[in-house]
């Protein structure tokens, strides 16, 4: 048991009747005997510390305690790019993005904060930019850290598609300019479809969107056609030798078929990613002239899908030759949209960042249009679909136009990259503070009024609570949790319900009825079980021993809604 100063132990105190006094305080400071510690931010409460209907009613609230509604917000990281298509970053590197510009052919470092001068790499002699050519893709090693490899996608002056494998220097901000070796070169009969997006799955084999070849309606069907890597998501495992086949792969032995082939019948996957906590494959493949759609393969997949292009266009039925339409041997998307909203979906990424509430949740958008959605998918089940474009457009003046790419930091963080604009936009959860439940004889009664100091975003570390007009020489705390209440209790109202924490030891009020207690959230109970998450709105409040105020002998504060930033 953590320390609580001999007050707390009085036969007087245990006498008030307070129920938050009389529970036994555990070493985690939460409110309560929790004989377990689940995974997420609160541990699970137990019916034992509550013997009277009173204490029914909180465990009620304990046990019925969903976290607040999301808040999101967008934050403009870095502008001045040419038409950026990307945004990556090397596993676990937490300083760095790194932005890829189509046209120019640069890749470009913004470190801290601040657009290093010194391109990573310069591929602009090296490639052809007219239609949807150019430097299409970056994929960094997941040994990065150890063996500074990385591959690129780009159209090279003939316009056909080539994937390169690059090495970082002796400068871990600039690459080494020669290559280290052609992974892949495929002819494109047209400019456009040139796919472009590379990522490396959970099994750390490369993947390689390629598009159809262009022109529209695939006039070469070469989605369908197996002996074509047009139309077809490759996988490749850049470990062992050339050809890098893996021999996992579905076609490996068949004769006329690509065996670099994992999946087929796309149109074009301009943007696709894996859930790095699940693996599973999420492909936004931009629709013909009707519909835009998003596919997906399970982690479990062995590979194989026929996606449905040229036949069908997301849940339709095209007209074209080369698949029979809804035949059971397709994969149909898990979601589609038509053109009254957009007309060249943006695949996006599954949230797995430092905003909790957001884990799982797949973000994805049109080019076009620059709506922005997002929903959560379990393999069979989509729920949460919500439009966001709303909730992350920019503060200011500031516009999202012409999304070309979502991106994802080496922690987890997303990003937005506006392609016209040439802006890096971060997504983040919004900071707010707020008084709640002046309720006499709380601080409209008179009583006690909180305020807070310092920073509101989690990593500066930096928040304190204040309150003010307390009984000056009496001894009160802090406490906190997820849910907003309003109960009458000793003299006052506690406005603090859910999981509720007590930050110890108690304090003594001063002279003039001021307490202050900074908050550090490297410890208990903020390392723990009362650990708080960015995005999230907790409720904060102040009790107090008051033996003036009335036969209880003690009071609260006001509430203080506090939502915090990352």
């Amino acid at each position: 048991m953590l320390g609580v100063g001999a007050a707390l132990d009085t036969p007087e105190f245990q006498s008030l009747g307070l129920w938050l006094a009389e529970t036994p305080q555990t070493e985690d400071n939460t409110l309560g005997p929790y004989p377990t510690r689940n995974p997420g931010p609160y541990p699970a409460p137990t019916m034992s510390i509550f013997t009277s209907p009173a204490r029914l009613i909180c465990a009620s609230l304990l046990l019925a305690a969903p976290l607040s509604a999301q808040i999101l917000r967008t934050e403009l990281v870095a502008s001045g790019f040419v038409r950026p298509i990307l945004v990556t970053a090397p596993p676990g590197d937490a300083n760095r993005i790194f932005v890829v510009e189509q046209n120019s052919g640069l890749i470009r470092i913004i470190k801290n904060g601040v657009t290093l001068s010194t391109p990573f790499l310069d591929l602009g002699s090296k490639i052809s930019t007219n239609g949807e050519r150019g430097l299409l893709g970056l994929a960094f090693h997941p040994d990065y850290a150890n063996n500074g490899r990385f591959f690129v996608n780009f159209t090279n002056p003939s316009g056909s598609t080539k994937v390169n494998e690059y090495a970082v220097s002796a400068d871990p901000d600039v690459a080494l300019q020669a290559k280290v070796a052609v992974i892949q070169l495929i002819s494109q009969p047209f400019s456009n479809h040139n796919g472009g997006c590379i990522a490396f799955g959970g099994d750390d084999k490369l993947y390689i969107g390629m598009g159809d070849g262009g022109s529209g309606n695939d006039p070469g069907n070469r989605a369908q056609d197996l002996g074509e890597r047009l139309g077809k998501m490759l996988r490749l495992d850049v470990d062992i030798p050339p050809p890098y086949v893996p021999a996992d792969n579905p076609f490996v032995g068949q004769t006329g078929v690509r065996e670099e082939i994992w999946a087929y019948g796309i149109r074009n996957p301009w943007r696709f990613s894996f859930d790095s906590l699940t693996g599973d494959l999420y492909i936004g493949d931009v629709g013909q002239n009707a519909w835009e759609e998003i596919d997906f393969q399970p982690a479990s997949s062995p590979g194989g899908e026929n996606y449905g292009w040229r036949c069908m266009e997301g849940f339709n039925c095209t007209g074209n030759s080369g698949c029979t339409c809804n035949d059971a041997a397709l994969t149909l998307p898990i979601h589609e949209y038509g053109h009254n909203l957009g007309c060249s979906v943006t695949g996006g990424i599954v949230y797995r960042g430092p905003i909790s509430a957001l884990g799982g949740t797949y973000f994805f958008g049109d080019y076009c249009s620059a709506r922005i959605w997002s929903f959560r998918y379990d393999g069979t089940n989509m729920t949460e679909f919500k439009n966001r474009t709303s909730e992350l457009d920019p503060p200011g003046s500031d516009i999202i136009n012409d999304i070309s790419s979502f991106g994802e930091d080496g922690v987890g963080n997303l990003y937005i990259v506006d392609y016209a604009d040439g802006q890096i936009f971060r997504i983040t959860s919004d900071c707010d503070v707020n008084n709640y439940c002046g309720t006499t004889p709380n601080s409209a009664g008179p009583g006690a009024i909180m305020g807070s100091s310092g920073s509101l975003s989690l990593a500066d570390n930096s928040f304190g609570l204040t309150s003010s007009g307390g009984a000056p020489g009496q001894f009160g705390y802090f406490i906190f949790g997820d849910q907003p209440v309003s109960i009458p209790t000793a003299d006052g109202v506690r406005c603090v319900g859910g999981n509720i924490f007590r930050l110890l030891p108690p304090q003594t009020i001063d002279g003039s009825g001021n307490v202050f207690n900074p908050l550090d959230f490297n410890t208990p109970p903020f390392n723990g079980a009362g650990q708080v998450f960015a995005g999230t709105t907790y409720y904060f409040q102040h009790w107090y021993r008051d033996k003036t105020g009335g036969p209880a002998g003690s009071n609260f504060s006001d509430g203080l809604q506090v939502t915090f930033c990352l």
